[in-house]
């Protein structure tokens, strides 16, 4: 194992492409968008120019969005106003990217992975270790990666309908959801019901929503 070669606290992608990237949290200010002179460039047309900002006060730091069209999460809360970091903090830029918060007397965890399961209803995920409960048991085998990236999409919004156009974006990464026919947005939906159906058949997690997309009921 490496040691840290300074006390800063930084940020790191623990799934996806970049995986195990870190950005050291050196400036007062770290600004995360899409524009090329940002700290951390995320070339995705759901992330706006200017997205948010880590700014550091004293030994603390704050996260803010700057007024994003799509949204900046903390721990799957909406960022409205400034809200200080704490180690292991999860932060949600729009639906492109995940990150850390990893803080400068954190231990890293090994498997980029050790966070606590998600959510008060009967369907619990966690999301960086790729697994599902339903009750209290895990579901096995684990989802495939489209039916994961699928849940996941209608887990973050359970307070609203999720559009065929936000799947086919989310679902298959780097087609802006060209090509992706409501055929096959259809019979994904379709595995992922028949998934959680042999769990836990009592229960219809994901509702059709005609004319406007799907949306994910979770009971207590």
């Amino acid at each position: 194992m490496h040691e840290r070669a300074e006390e800063t606290p930084f940020l790191i992608a623990p799934t996806g492409e970049l995986r195990g990237e870190r950005w050291p949290l050196h400036k007062e200010e770290f600004i995360i968008g899409r524009g090329p002179e940002c700290d951390l460039v995320v070339p995705n047309r759901q992330v706006s120019r200017h997205h948010a900002i880590i700014r550091r006060h004293g030994p603390s730091y704050f996260l803010e969005d700057l007024g994003s069209k799509n949204g900046t999460y903390l721990n799957g809360n909406p960022v409205e106003t400034p809200a200080q970091l704490q180690d292991g903090d999860e932060i949600q830029i729009a639906l492109a990217i995940r990150l850390s918060f990893i803080g400068s007397e954190a231990t890293l965890p090994l498997a980029l992975g050790e966070a606590p399961r998600l959510g008060l209803g009967r369907l619990r995920m966690e999301f960086q270790a790729h697994r599902v409960w339903l009750g209290e048991a895990e579901l096995a085998p684990p989802l495939s990666p489209p039916q994961f990236r699928l849940l996941e999409l209608l887990y973050r919004n359970m307070d609203r309908v999720v559009s065929r156009d936000e799947i086919a974006e989310y679902v298959w990464p780097g087609t802006h959801g060209i090509g992706v026919s409501d055929q096959a947005i259809d019979a994904l939906v379709r595995r992922l019901r028949d998934r959680l159906a042999e769990a836990d058949p009592g229960q219809n997690y994901i509702v059709t929503i005609r004319g406007h997309g799907f949306r994910l009921e979770n009971p207590i």
